[in-house]
């Protein structure tokens, strides 16, 4: 709960410095005014796919909702400190949040037996970049299957429609890593100024 509480609360912090009402947002994003409530009252879990669309609505990047308020050059996190989402089967702790002009989002996602990172594609700007730690999974991009195994990597254009999904009877496990397209975030704060 505490973890939904925080990322909820980031949300809210970053809605309202932006001055948008939770229906501009939602027109913005493509959510429900009632999924972005509950989400921001820690009274749900936003998917990855919504943490996506409201990064791209509010024009930041998503480790913003994770964001550790760096006091200088380095970001330490200890493995119990990290702020993390979780929905029906997949959780997502950012690994690093905070720095000055960050260019690099890092997330350990866990993905539990039978589980999806979404329920369908997504889409979204930048790159991305995955490392299997544990397990295996099946990584579909566009209309193509890629089986990885621990070990295995990825690196894509994340602008095709990807999702991972854990066909085993064993959680896996993630390193994954957003590089978002600056010049696209930063057209899309000045369109919400």
């Amino acid at each position: 709960m505490k973890d939904k509480l925080l990322v909820g609360q980031r949300i809210r912090e970053l809605r309202s410095g932006k001055s948008l009402s939770l229906r501009a947002l939602a027109k913005l994003s493509g959510l429900s005014t009632n999924a972005i409530s509950l989400i921001e009252r820690g009274d749900n879990s936003p998917t990855v796919s919504s943490l996506h669309s409201l990064a791209t609505a509010l024009g930041v990047p998503i480790t913003a909702f994770f964001d550790q308020r760096a006091d200088g050059q380095v970001i330490h996190l200890k493995r119990h400190q990290r702020p993390a989402s979780e929905t029906a089967g997949v959780r997502m702790e950012s690994l690093g949040s905070g720095l000055p002009n960050q260019q690099l989002e890092p997330f350990l996602m866990s993905i539990k037996p039978g589980g999806s990172s979404t329920s369908n594609q997504i889409t979204h700007s930048g790159e991305e970049f995955v490392l299997v730690l544990k397990g295996t999974l099946v990584c579909r991009i566009n209309d193509r299957e890629y089986d990885l195994e621990k070990g295995d990597s990825l690196l894509f254009i994340a602008s095709q429609p990807h999702v991972y999904r854990n066909e085993t009877r064993k959680e896996a496990q993630i390193l994954i890593i957003f590089q978002p397209m600056v010049g696209q975030v930063m057209a899309h704060q000045h369109y919400l100024e």
